[in-house]
């Protein structure tokens, strides 16, 4: 009997891994890195608990590194195979597996240079050149083409509507169909097209990040423009720790258009990541995975450009913007305030009062921006506390991940029910919530697994 294990993504928003076992075949839905509480980012540096040899295949839905952030560990720990993901998430994993490995390097070279590691000497988790490796066994296929996985098992994917190239996965079994949700993009927002609607399945995974609330009603963008205009008045910075791919082009495509409607006035915008340009031309690359009005306007930087944009490459001109104390925006990497550059931003402006840090994303438990829009009054930053006077805003509005309301119009285009749907990809409290309302909304049976707990599936 097929037996689907949760390997993480359970009871937590992060660490994707779903393995499923049919007939002899061994596949593998996503490889994610854990992020937030120590207990939880400890779990990257120990050893799977399936043996990654002895996989088949692994199906990857999207780019985010808490879906794809292990595959250079994996790779390293012995798997061979191919990892089966869209052309879209190919191009992305291009840049944040090499790039997250750089960022491993150097907070490693960082920690040892200022001796705030407990491990002597501090190492990364993975290296560019271990991330370079898992790229090679990339291999992509387009939405709705199916993919032989061998033994009578296929799968193929189909517009998610989160990201770039994210997808869900219908994987098609003899003994029946499994549909791993992957994360499920919103209704109606800019820059993506909405989530494709699905119709079956015999057993469902599907996330719950937002499953305990709703998205604030779309406002125009305009408290995004108040919070620009009220911190450019007091002549100070308006930080955004944004993920580097998803949430900069969103940001990007509200400053815009609230320049060009006169909304907010018109200052310098710097996107500080290195990878930034290259993940706009993929977007106008793809401009069929768009939404109409994105795909109408043409080339990334006609789509995204704001009219005093920079974005730097070199850690120089990361220093010189840190350093300016003209008003401005910066969006920079990560979207949790976990690593990379936005950490000496913050370090930088958060002791001011005239600065805004404004967060777009969900903050998982235990990482520096959930205890920052939680009300932290002081921070560390690479050994350094930092008091926290700026002030800080949180927009739920412009999270890429769908609420309880969007995730149960998903679910009611289904036409019949799951024998069994499994939350995963939530905190608990917001996995509850949502149970609750699939239960008691659509009379679905709901089971919130446990952490490498293996059940039966398909019976």
């Amino acid at each position: 009997m097929p037996k689907l294990t949760f390997h993480g993504a359970a009871r937590t928003v992060t660490g994707s891994k779903h393995l499923l076992e049919v007939d002899g075949r061994r596949i593998l839905v996503d490889c994610g890195q854990f992020q937030g509480r120590k207990d939880l980012r400890l779990l990257n540096w120990t050893a799977f608990a399936f043996d990654p040899k002895a996989l088949d295949a692994v199906v990857l839905t999207h780019a985010h590194i808490d879906h794809s952030g292990l595959l250079p560990r994996l790779v390293a720990a012995g798997y061979k195979g191919r990892i089966y993901c869209t052309p879209g998430t190919l191009e992305l994993c291009g840049l944040v597996l090499p790039d997250a490995g750089r960022i491993q390097e150097e907070d490693a070279r960082q920690a040892n240079r200022h001796g705030y590691s407990k491990h002597k000497p501090a190492e990364p988790l993975f290296t560019e050149a271990d991330a370079m490796r898992a790229l090679t066994q990339l291999q992509p296929f387009g939405f709705d083409r199916p993919i032989d996985l061998g033994g009578g098992v296929s799968c193929d994917f189909q517009p998610a509507g989160h990201l770039l190239g994210s997808a869900y996965v219908r994987m098609r079994t003899p003994q029946g169909l499994v549909l791993f949700g992957g994360d499920l993009g919103r209704y109606g927002r800019p820059v993506l097209q909405d989530p494709k609607a699905a119709t079956e399945a015999d057993v469902l995974v599907v996330e719950s990040t937002y499953g305990d609330r709703l998205h604030p009603a779309d406002d125009d963008g305009e408290r995004l423009a108040e919070v620009i205009r009220t911190t450019i008045d007091r002549r100070g910075k308006v930080i955004v720790p944004s993920f580097a791919i998803g949430r900069v082009e969103e940001v990007l495509y509200w400053v815009k258009r609230l320049e060009e409607e006169g909304r907010i006035p018109v200052v310098p915008v710097y996107v500080d990541s290195p990878m930034a340009q290259e993940a706009l031309n993929f977007y106008a690359r793809r401009s069929d995975e768009l939404d109409d009005e994105m795909s109408q306007r043409g080339r990334a930087m006609r789509m995204f450009a704001t009219k005093r944009l920079t974005v730097t490459r070199s850690s120089q001109e990361s220093k010189q913007v840190t350093a300016s104390r003209l008003p401005s925006i910066v969006i920079s990497a990560s979207g949790m305030a976990t690593g990379g550059r936005v950490l000496h931003h913050l370090a930088d402006a958060l002791p001011d009062p005239k600065n805004t840090v404004l967060f777009v994303g969900f903050q998982s438990e235990g990482t520096r921006g959930r205890q920052l829009v939680d009300g932290a009054k002081e921070t560390k930053i690479h050994g350094r506390i930092i008091p926290v006077n700026a002030t800080i805003v949180r927009l739920d509005g412009m999270s890429a991940h769908a609420d309880q309301s969007e995730i149960l119009r998903w679910l009611r285009g289904f036409t019949r029910p799951p024998k069994a749907t499994y939350l995963v990809h939530g905190e608990v409290t917001a996995m509850e919530a949502l149970k609750t309302q699939i239960v008691s909304g659509l009379q679905w049976r709901v089971e919130i697994p446990q952490m490498h707990e293996s059940v039966e599936v398909l019976a």
